[in-house]
């Protein structure tokens, strides 16, 4: 994982210019059309890609898997169903599962200091910690407010640091310990180092390595063949990998990234098995057909518990910052120097995706983007609305409301417009526009006075000033924040 910001620049990276005329087909048993639409080949060759994996899932059924180009651009290996790519931070929602599994079965409370945990070494003294030491459950959802928010990758033959040299800043990018930003519990700051804290309290309470940990609780239950926390620097590292590649297309180093911080980013893993675990999570979500996770681990480790400066929303290690077609997500984007991927999966109804992509970023954001531009398209997963609660939004409120706005929505600074179409309001963003592949959000006025976007997760309360909206409250179940100041003046 090397930083917050991939996340969202997925999201508003320009994708490929190709666009398919392929209209949105009915539910059938042959998912063919995927192939032909998503033209994975040419954008391979286009982008100077090595290799992509792809797995979709439907009804809580993986319904379509594919391959495309090769493992090392030197071999000329192809990328099979079994090839493992670095998962950067998608380890990190598989840490904080562990986190909840263990305390279901008692043998760890999240709402305890994480401190006495700590045995290698223990957290810095802070002015925001003295009265108030932060929790296991505060670093899995990035509340702490600790920095160090990723990391380099190492390579075999290189000097590995040690996870308390990493806490202690002794690591390329960082120069000093790890440290406290504001007082935990409130505000919101994507951390690995956080997560990196957990993986030490793991460690020295269990007395066991992130991989044995992971392997017995998740991987192994759940037959996840391929799924892995060992480092290829390590016994057991598995031999049918996708190496890593830089802009030009060229392996990297050894293209295999070893990655000492384990809990935050480094897992290795493939689409079936992340497919295979999204679906798990979905059937505990339904309490029907789950194996290994329990409902009740399953709607905690999903449920928003932070949204003050929290990118639209966060549970724990999962992103919840989307409803496209008026579903919620729980959602996780990975990003290590040369490889990435996505793992997207539906709370309801068992749908979702999960590709991966061995090159650069500038390689792989366009091929990735429009990927998942084009199964969210053609999959048509629709869910009912609830038009009842809607009203008509009166012609003064629509003029207050119209006008260019500061990111709202997610704080990334992108500019954000609320635009009339046909007598109806619209907000246009680059962010949005990305996820759904075009600017067609409307905006809607329900009858409790409260505003909605259509396929945005959070409702919201605007608050005008001299005839103008000049603040708003995003509203997310029992969670509020305000954004002041959104107006801009031209």
């Amino acid at each position: 994982m090397k930083n917050l910001i991939y996340l969202l620049v997925l999201l508003i990276v320009t994708s490929s210019s190709s666009q398919t005329s392929h209209k949105a087909l009915p539910k059938i048993k042959n998912y063919s059309f995927l192939t032909d639409s998503l033209k994975i080949d040419e954008q391979l060759e286009k982008y100077k890609l090595a290799g992509f994996s792809l797995v979709v899932f439907e009804n809580y059924q993986i319904v379509y898997s594919n391959q495309f180009g090769v493992k090392s651009i030197d071999s000329k290996e192809k990328i099979d169903q079994n090839t493992a790519f670095s998962t950067a931070s998608i380890s990190k929602p598989i840490t904080a599962l562990l986190c909840f599994m263990l305390e279901e079965k008692g043998l760890i409370n999240l709402d305890d200091p994480i401190d006495p945990f700590l045995k290698r070494w223990h957290l810095p003294k802070s002015k925001f910690t003295e009265n108030n030491s932060p929790t296991w459950r505060q670093f899995l959802n990035h509340t702490a407010g600790t920095t160090q928010e990723g990391f380099e990758d190492h390579y075999e033959g290189e000097v590995i640091p040690t996870i308390k040299q990493s806490l202690l800043g002794q690591i390329p990018r960082y120069d000093k310990e790890i440290e406290f930003l504001f007082t935990p519990g409130t505000s919101w700051q994507y951390s690995g180092g956080g997560y990196t804290i957990i993986q030490m309290a793991l460690e020295d309470t269990f007395n066991k390595s992130m991989a044995e940990l992971a392997a017995a609780y998740i991987f192994s239950p759940l037959g996840l063949k391929n799924t892995t926390m060992i480092q290829p620097n390590e016994s057991g590292f598995p031999t049918n990998v996708a190496l890593v590649h830089d802009k030009d297309g060229k392996v990297i180093k050894t293209g295999l990234p070893i990655t000492p911080q384990v809990g935050p980013s480094g897992m290795w893993s493939t689409p079936t098995d992340l497919a295979t675990l999204a679906i798990e999570m979905q059937n505990a979500l339904r309490n029907k057909n789950n194996k290994v996770i329990s409902h009740d681990v399953a709607k905690k480790v999903t449920a928003v518990t932070a949204l003050k400066n929290a990118v639209g929303g966060w549970s724990y290690g999962w992103q919840k910052s989307f409803g496209y077609n008026n579903y919620e997500w729980f959602w996780c984007n990975g990003s290590n120097t040369g490889v990435g991927g996505t793992v997207a999966a539906t709370m309801t109804d068992g749908n979702g995706f999960v590709f991966f992509a061995n090159g650069e970023k500038p390689n792989r954001f366009p091929v990735m983007g429009q990927t998942q531009k084009t199964i969210l398209k053609l999959m048509n997963w629709n869910n009912e609305t609830i038009t009842e609660s809607i009203q008509e939004m009166p012609l003064a409120v629509k003029e207050k409301l119209i006008g260019t706005y500061d990111d709202f929505l997610y704080g990334q600074g992108v500019e954000t417009k609320i635009v009339e179409k046909n007598n109806r309001l619209y907000v246009e963003s680059a962010l949005l526009e990305h996820f759904k592949g075009k600017n067609d959000n409307e905006l809607v006025y329900l009858k409790n006075g409260l505003f909605k976007i259509i396929d945005y997760p959070n409702l919201l309360q605007f608050e005008f000033n001299d005839g103008k909206a000049t603040a708003v409250n995003l509203i997310r179940g029992n969670l509020n924040t305000k954004v002041e100041g959104i107006r801009k003046e031209k």
